[in-house]
């Protein structure tokens, strides 16, 4: 059974940073690609980042050079260092698991940027 959690999430001023978490539980977590999407209000969900299972990492332009996306092997988590954080950040985050062809998502984390 996989289980995705998210926290970190918060209200934050602009320009200032925030870490989010996602721990996965089920399976071998070291071979499964793993990403970041947000979902603003009104909008569709976005892809914002991906480290895959042999720690490649991979973007979208709306977040290079802002967002870092990280692995920790050893505790089935994957992170998302946010910097620089804009108002039009604000979205709900979610962590997605792609397992043999499965797309396993987390519940989400609310991001607020706002002063």
């Amino acid at each position: 059974q996989v289980q995705l959690v998210e926290s970190g999430g918060g209200l934050v001023q602009p320009g200032e940073s925030l870490r989010l978490s996602c721990v996965a539980s089920g399976g071998i977590f070291s071979r499964y690609n793993m990403g970041w999407y947000r979902q603003a209000p009104g909008k569709q969900r976005e892809w914002n980042a991906t480290v895959t299972g042999g720690d490649s990492t991979y973007y979208a332009d709306s977040v290079k050079g802002r967002f870092t996306i990280s692995r920790d092997n050893t505790k089935n988590t994957v992170y998302l260092q946010m910097s620089s954080l804009k108002p039009e950040d604000t979205a709900v985050y979610y962590c997605r698991q792609t397992r043999d062809g499965y797309a396993y998502w987390g519940q989400g984390t609310q991001v607020t940027v706002s002063s």
